[in-house]
């Protein structure tokens, strides 16, 4: 029994929380914008606790998607469903009772966040298949990890502001940067297996584009932010994000697996910072 709810974890990545971490700074961001610093309790809560059902959710797709794939990749040649510690039903069924307990807690907020987080699910089911039918990949994934902002703000204002759009196009960016490096860990076994990705459209201009990314996304959370009116912290924690992406290229630059997996691993500082700085120019 025991063996089995380890497996089941690690099917949700509760092992992993680097996932979730990435999801909750942009939703959390978007929820102090939304309120202009004073999130409505309840609805911080559900979002916390539905980021982390959505994450868990978007795992078991994933994983059900490259069942017969995820062997030929070494990073991931040792998950459940690959080993047969869960079985492909086991994994649906668990998918169909997170997915349920995700959309009872939005059924506590208007009914605007209840139509987006139908889109939400319907998103989070497609990404692991665009891996097939598109090089691009990485671009509809931005599209996934950002869809609790319009959704945060929508609980917290009932519409969703132009603001809130400049906090999306941030994230997509930022989104489509880090996981083009978590993209280039498994760059050469992608290639043999057939799955799609940035990293290999991109080929030798990969850290190019991220570079590009990275400026956009750095342009899009400075436009969020003059929308909002924030102040000098919000700026400092800009500059911050500046940095850890500069390390980031330097991490990257020989296109090493570790090097490159502890790039994509240091986002998760530069959105926790970038989400501390802009609680802090809220509470200053």
């Amino acid at each position: 029994m025991k063996q089995k709810l380890h497996a089941y974890a690690r099917l949700m990545r509760i092992d992993r929380p680097i996932g979730t971490l990435l999801l909750l700074w942009p939703c959390l961001m978007a929820l102090l914008l939304a309120a202009k610093g004073m999130p409505d309790t309840k609805v911080l809560l559900i979002f916390v606790v539905g980021v982390v059902i959505m994450r868990a959710c978007g795992c078991i797709i994933n994983d059900f998607a490259d069942r017969n794939l995820d062997a030929h990749v070494e990073r991931t040649q040792n998950r459940p469903l690959v080993s047969g510690e869960i079985m492909v039903k086991e994994a649906l069924i668990l998918f169909v009772i997170l997915g349920l307990a995700a959309f009872s807690l939005v059924l506590l907020l208007n009914t605007l966040v209840v139509q987006l987080s139908v889109v939400g699910i319907i998103l989070t089911v497609m990404y692991p298949f665009m891996k097939r039918i598109t090089n691009m990949p990485q671009m509809f994934l931005g599209i996934v990890w950002s869809w609790s902002i319009p959704m945060a703000y929508a609980a917290q204002l009932g519409s969703v502001p132009v603001e809130a759009w400049w906090l999306f196009a941030a994230n997509w960016c930022w989104t489509v940067a880090y996981d083009t490096m978590y993209a280039m860990v498994d760059r050469d076994d992608d290639v043999k297996v057939g799955i799609k990705s940035t990293a290999i459209l991109f080929g030798r201009y990969d850290r190019q584009w991220i570079g590009l990314f990275q400026l956009a996304a750095l342009g899009c959370f400075i436009m969020a932010g003059l929308s909002a009116e924030r102040g000098l912290v919000y700026g400092l924690g800009i500059v911050t994000f500046v940095g850890f992406s500069c390390y980031q290229q330097w991490l990257i630059y020989g296109r090493e697996r570790a090097p490159c997996f502890k790039a994509f691993l240091n986002n998760n500082w530069a959105g926790f910072v970038l989400f501390a700085a802009l609680s802090a120019d809220y509470w200053i």
